[in-house]
């Protein structure tokens, strides 16, 4: 809802103004062709994902999302995750009788 999406922008803009100690967050983003637009997210964020009209959009958006989800977490209390490795892309092929 608009009322939640300001609650979360408002925590965002207080937690980068009233912390002086900032964390450096390295995440592997996926941004996939979703229809006519772009589905965007980070795999070590449950949850954390957004969808923009180009590949730019996608990402600028995500970025703000990812922002927006590690505030809460901290602000929670909860320990921001990170990535187990390097993830493995690869294409599988599958074979099923026709």
């Amino acid at each position: 809802s608009t009322g939640m999406a300001a609650s979360l922008c408002a925590r965002a803009v207080w937690f980068r103004s009233y912390n002086t100690h900032m964390a450096d967050y390295s995440f592997t983003a996926v941004i996939e062709p979703d229809d006519d637009s772009f589905h965007a997210y980070v795999p070590a964020l449950p949850g954390c994902h957004t969808f923009g009209d180009t590949i730019d959009e996608a990402r600028a958006n995500l970025i703000e999302a990812v922002e927006l989800h590690i505030a809460c977490l901290i602000e929670d209390g909860i320990e921001v995750p990170h990535e187990a490795g390097e993830p493995i892309v690869e294409k599988l092929h599958v074979l099923l009788p026709a």
